[in-house]
């Protein structure tokens, strides 16, 4: 059994990007649109600006109500895509349910989408015509490697569908050979399916719901989740008793979420260098 440590790597690819940033000689610039209050985004969004500020790169955040109108979020996002000092924008998910997330996501110019969520740059991933992903899957595949973990081949499990995480990464892990199912809310025996999984990555946002019944011996688990249950936070995953069971596993905090911060940083570097 190993814990994955997020620290360590975090560190070499912000190195590696400020090390690039200063050889651009061009200031670059991160906008975040965050919308109400969800106590996870708050927590991503904090560790954004910090990582930014590690690499030399500016950060300005837009804060909207819950009950914000969709035609404001759409007028702020083409005021963005206009200024030339904007390098990159984010628009922090999950939204309030009132509000169209497509509509919200397609109005981001795709030269500034540096999570990947435009029908443009997702359609490139898709047809493998761009290796430009959403940082935390591409986070996902800087883990696998950084621990010599060997994916053509393997079996991998996907608990978890959505365009910022499930999707890009059955993608990018068929993409290295790997036999990958993407598993969601509508899977019939979701355990009998992990179970044989070689690597387990799960980003469903239930706390604690992977247990060790769920997991092969000596699986690589990989956890994306982010819940806060009396004021602590916690993973996908039932650490406590599948780090018992796993190859290698990768904790919460300290883990997948630190990759994803330091893998956008990255794409706000990949945004830029596709401009010159």
């Amino acid at each position: 059994m190993a814990v994955f440590d997020g620290k360590a790597l975090a560190i070499y690819i912000k190195s590696k990007v400020a090390g690039e940033i200063k050889k651009l000689n061009k200031k670059l610039k991160l906008a975040v649109i965050l919308i109400g209050q969800n106590p996870a985004s708050e927590i991503y969004v904090r560790n954004k600006e910090k990582a930014c500020k590690d690499v030399g790169i500016d950060f300005e955040l837009i804060r909207f109500a819950e009950t914000c109108k969709q035609v404001d979020v759409i007028k702020k996002i083409k005021e963005l895509n206009k200024k030339t000092e904007i390098s990159a924008i984010l628009l922090q998910l999950p939204l309030p349910k009132h509000l169209i997330e497509r509509e919200i996501i397609e109005t981001i110019s795709p030269e500034k989408d540096v999570d990947c969520l435009t029908q443009s740059n997702f359609g490139r991933l898709a047809l493998g015509v761009s290796d430009f992903a959403p940082c935390t899957a591409s986070g996902i595949i800087e883990i696998l490697k950084s621990e010599q973990i060997a994916i053509q081949g393997k079996r991998v499990v996907v608990v978890g569908r959505s365009a910022l995480v499930g999707l890009p990464t059955q993608l990018l892990l068929t993409k290295h050979d790997a036999t990958v199912t993407l598993c969601h809310s509508k899977t019939v025996k979701l355990k009998k399916i992990t179970k044989k999984a070689d690597i387990l990555v799960v980003a469903i946002g239930k706390p604690n719901f992977i247990t060790k019944r769920y997991v092969k011996k000596h699986a690589v688990v990989i956890d994306v989740g982010i819940n806060k249950v009396d004021g602590k936070i916690c993973g996908d995953v039932y650490f406590k008793k599948v780090k018992k069971k796993a190859h290698l596993i990768t904790p919460v905090p300290g883990g997948v979420g630190q990759i994803t911060v330091a893998m956008l940083l990255k794409n706000i570097l990949l945004l830029n260098l596709e401009k010159k």
